[in-house]
């Protein structure tokens, strides 16, 4: 017998291997992680792989050998058919190997083949390594599979030690506490603020034992601390701002959930769009359907686009279904932690209700019921690096297999979803209006286009202009909050040199680099370089340097000295330390801080029922981007930020900045008009084909700088796909630079497709890929691109 298996590391290759006589072939289950040898000579290096099919011949040619497969890494199959039935589809979606879809989704401990067999005999325990099973004579291997069938033996991981549960938690905030010569605990604290907690074991691996003395001192001195694998989730939790009260559904919601009902009763796959305002409770709806879900024996699966929101909801289910079986997933959780839930569901046969961010919907989810996606309309739902997918066609996927139930939840659709809806694809379950009755606030427009910089009455200047600070002083007067909305993080996004009159730059990337102030550093947001501030310019070796423009650190700053007090900074900086971003939400919960201030972070999901004004400091970030979704995300943006006002007894009211107050779009954000704006827009993507009236794609195209043959191989597949192209029926713009032109290094093309059908642009594409098969060029294809830079 046979098995075609996957391998799922690099080359992520589906190859046939012999299975070994020792098991009889009923064992070998599709699903099964195997460990199989890679490489030349008899024993080969062990990779984790998992069985595929088994057949009865090896379909390779007679000359070629076939090894044997190790050793299975489980008694039973991890993955279910389901899974492995969506790897198929997601590979040939992407032109993937079924391995490359694994090995990119599974948690990483399922992808090593690192294991031991634990055996007890005689009384008497032993363990035994692969290697040591793979040199066993075929006797004492039939005696071991023997031991595993029957249950006296198990494989197990390999033993954890407490250099790898310890965790290292940052417990200061830049700048530094420390001594500017202390360079072997700055590189520990900025390692830990750039990639979240690490093990003992991680941190020394990567930074050198020469760390490890720094590492101590660090401990002792308080800015670090040490602790179990993920002991900081209770944590976490705790420091989130008080549940909302019980509730009881109002008539609009009650409605949408008998629709929802009806349909989780269904014999056949259903979907639903819950479209409500922001404030109008949609978290209600999807509590009170995971009760009906798990009332049926049915499992929910509860996603959010951003860990914030995924840590929110799952508090609120957590209070509303106290004794709900709830599972927490997410990418920011341990390597352990994530495989832990795995194995945990992937063992379970009862319902459960989990909470999670896109990366859950590949879990092994038993008696699935049903998938509700908050807040759909977010990017965030899109991967588009390594390995790129739709979260909303994956769940579609799914609930397919289970004849379950996919509802998608927005205040404001993504358009193509509401067109759906509006061709009787998706039926529309409608929440008009706020709980409680209140109203929307309203939403004035503040031209900034003839504000000089320093117009600002408090010290140095500033973004806002004097309507929004003589509101800003307003609310504070009477007591009350208010949001500051700045879609841009950092101190200021240019550093400018007076000496010789330029900006400073990203070796890698020709990039500007953004200062923040609070770590000292000019930083690339786009490939990570960093470098001290101040340090002489690399052009000049000048000292002379001025900050242009204005970042959530820089605005913070200046609101401070406006409010006469501290306020709180929501952003991907101010959040990196666990726990930080609850502590901050926790803590103007509290009415500790009058303002807030943040990037995108802020525009969802959170309710703060004193806030009564929400100021977006500058509406025209992201809207002129090249991206045909630019009016339609700043849409949604301004529209969910205002959602942030007037969620309490008292009336709330919003003020966006703009240089362009005659743009088309600011007319449908003041009066929240989303149907109004979907018009509109739909007209201008009809008139340009632009999705939903065109399949679209994206050709990444990459070489490095220093490859001299790169341009000449760029012209030469441009040609060919022209030709191609005009074939298949296929309009082709490009290949063109990138809006980013140069990345890590790397010279950047992007060559954008329309069609009537995916499959002719993945023809294509297969087409270019057999082009430059063996040249410099990198190709990647996004699908329904949704970052176009």
């Amino acid at each position: 017998m046979y098995a075609r298996v996957a391998l799922l590391s690099p080359p992520y290759a589906s190859l046939t291997y012999e299975l070994p006589p020792e098991f009889p072939p009923e064992f070998w289950q599709p699903g099964l992680r195997v460990a199989v040898p890679l490489g030349r000579g008899k024993p080969g290096a062990l990779r984790a792989a998992v069985l595929l099919e088994v057949c009865a011949a090896s379909g390779l040619p007679p000359n070629v050998p076939c090894k044997f497969v190790c050793w299975p890494l489980e008694n039973l199959p991890l993955l279910p058919p389901e899974l492995l039935a969506l790897t198929e589809d997601l590979g040939r979606r992407q032109g993937l190997a079924p391995g490359n879809i694994l090995g990119h989704l599974l948690p990483q401990g399922l992808r090593s083949a690192r294991a031991c067999l634990r055996r007890i005999h005689a009384g008497q325990t032993a363990s035994l390594s692969l290697r040591r099973i793979a040199e066993a004579d075929a006797a004492e291997r039939s005696e071991l599979a023997q031991a595993l069938r029957t249950g006296e033996a198990r494989m197990l991981a390999p033993g954890a030690d407490a250099a790898s549960e310890e965790f290292c938690q940052l417990r200061a905030e830049p700048p530094w506490p420390v001594r500017p010569s202390a360079a072997r605990q700055i590189e520990v604290l900025e390692y830990l603020h750039e990639h979240g907690a690490a093990s003992r074991r991680r941190l020394l691996q990567n930074l050198g034992q020469a760390a490890a003395a720094a590492l101590r001192s660090l401990l002792r001195a308080g800015h670090l601390a040490l602790v179990r694998e993920d002991a900081g989730e209770g944590v976490e939790q705790e420091l989130l701002p008080p549940p909302p009260a019980p509730f009881s559904l109002n008539a609009d919601q009650a409605q949408a959930l008998e629709s929802l009902r009806a349909a989780l009763d269904g014999e056949s796959a259903a979907s639903r769009l819950l479209f409500g305002v922001t404030g109008s409770g949609k978290t209600a709806v999807y509590l009170e359907l995971a009760k009906l879900c798990l009332a049926r024996g049915k499992s929910l699966l509860l996603l959010a686009p951003e860990v914030a929101l995924a840590h929110k909801l799952r508090r609120d289910a957590a209070c509303a279904l106290p004794d709900a079986p709830l599972f927490f997933y997410h990418g920011y959780q341990s390597a352990a932690r994530r495989e832990a839930t795995f194995r945990a569901l992937a063992a379970r046969k009862e319902a459960g209700l989990i909470v999670g961010t896109r990366s859950a919907l590949f879990l092994p989810v038993p008696r699935l019921g049903c998938i509700v996606l908050d807040e759909e309309h977010d990017a965030s739902f899109k991967q588009d690096e390594s390995m790129p997918y739709q979260a909303k066609e994956v769940a579609w996927f799914r609930v397919a297999q289970a004849q379950a139930l996919l509802l998608l939840g927005s205040a404001t659709p993504d358009l193509k979803t509401f067109y759906a809806a509006e061709n009787g694809q998706l039926p529309v379950l409608r929440l008009p209006r706020r709980v409680g009755g209140r109203a929307l606030p309203p939403v004035e427009l503040v031209d900034i286009s003839g504000l000089p910089q320093a117009a600002s009455s408090f010290e140095g200047g500033g973004l806002l202009a004097p309507q929004s600070e003589s509101a800003l002083r307003e609310t504070l007067a009477r007591g009350e909050q208010a949001v500051v909305l700045l879609n841009r993080r950092g101190y200021a996004p240019l550093m400018y040199c007076l000496d010789c009159n330029s900006t400073q730059r990203c070796p890698q990337c020709e990039i500007g680099l953004t200062y923040h102030k609070g770590r000292e550093k000019l930083v690339c947001h786009y490939c990570g370089y960093s470098r001290p501030f101040p340090s002489p310019c690399p052009q000049c070796k000048g000292m002379n340097f001025l900050p242009l423009g204005e970042g959530t650190e820089r605005l913070a700053e200046r609101l401070e000295v406006l409010a006469g007090r501290p306020v709180l900074r929501l952003d991907r900086d101010s959040t990196r330390r666990p726990g930080r971003m609850e502590e901050i939400l926790a803590a103007f919960a509290r009415l500790e801080a009058p303002i807030l201030v943040g990037t995108q972070m802020l525009s969802k999901g959170h309710h703060f029922p004193q806030v009564t004004l929400v100021v977006v400091a500058d509406g025209d970030l992201g809207l002129n981007l090249p991206d045909y979704r630019a009016a339609e995300r700043t849409f949604q943006l301004l529209v969910q930020s205002a959602g942030r006002a007037g969620r309490g007894e008292k009336p709330g009211r919003v003020l966006i900045q703009t240089r362009d107050v005659g743009h088309y779009c600011w007319q449908y954000v003041q009066t929240g008009d989303y149907e109004g704006f979907y018009a509109a827009e739909l007209a201008r993507r009809r008139l340009r084909r632009y999705p939903p009236f065109v399949r679209l794609a994206l050709i990444r195209i990459s070489f490095a700088v220093a490859e001299p043959k790169g341009p000449a191989a760029l012209n030469e597949l441009a040609a060919a796909l022209r030709e191609r192209a005009r074939a298949c029926g296929v309009q082709l713009l490009g290949p063109a630079p990138a809006p980013l032109a140069l990345l890590r290094g790397r010279r950047r093309f992007h060559c954008l497709l329309k069609a009537e059908n995916w499959q002719i642009l993945r023809q294509l594409y297969f087409f270019a890929e057999k082009c430059c098969a063996s040249g410099p060029l990198r190709l990647f294809l996004d699908l329904d691109p949704v970052n176009m830079l």
